[in-house]
């Protein structure tokens, strides 16, 4: 059984990466678990540190956190890329214009645990963390596809895909009328 889950718990790579020192090349297939559990921590942790940064009451200049979290962005970018494709990260990126408002609600919502309003910064402070919580999103979806075995199996990701509006819908709902 260990190993029928090991197999089925798969990437197929949509570009040539190194990870941990062994080359891949376009179309391969990695372990889930070379791929998601570091980026999952990693993001969080990164993202976690621009979120902090950018609503901080003595938050370092703009420019150093554009540089940070921009350098960070644009390397995950650069990843995904490699992992999910092309076609992949492009609906990431027009999933976020189309979320903004329920992107919004949610740093709204998380800002609001520290006692603050997002209404309270310029919103070009929001930028950085806003393509963190698009990024791990995403990621999360990607997640959720492959943990499923749903990237192939048209059927099950349709149930994944609408499970996942569904869930972030809600959470988008609860959230806005909480806040």
């Amino acid at each position: 059984m260990r190993s029928v889950v090991w197999h089925c718990c798969t990437v197929k790579l949509h570009g040539g990466i190194k990870v941990n020192g062994k080359e891949y090349a376009s179309g391969s297939n990695i372990s889930w678990f070379a791929v998601y559990p570091f980026f999952l921590i990693h993001m969080l942790v990164f993202g976690v540190s621009g979120f902090l940064m950018a609503y901080t009451e003595n938050r370092p200049p703009t420019a150093f956190l554009f540089a940070h979290g921009g350098l960070a962005i644009l390397v995950y970018t650069v990843f995904y890329l490699a992992f999910f494709g092309k076609d992949e990260v492009k609906w990431m990126f027009i999933n976020a214009g189309l979320g903004t408002l329920g992107v919004y609600t949610q740093i709204g919502w998380i800002v609001s645990l520290f006692g603050k309003n997002v209404d309270d910064y310029p919103i070009y402070v929001h930028v950085i963390p806003f393509l963190y919580f698009v990024l791990y999103t995403f990621l999360l979806r990607q997640a959720f596809l492959d943990m499923l075995l749903a990237r192939e199996n048209e059927i099950r990701k349709k149930v994944v895909e609408t499970g996942y509006i569904v869930i972030t819908t809600a959470v988008y709902l609860i959230s806005y009328f909480r806040h």
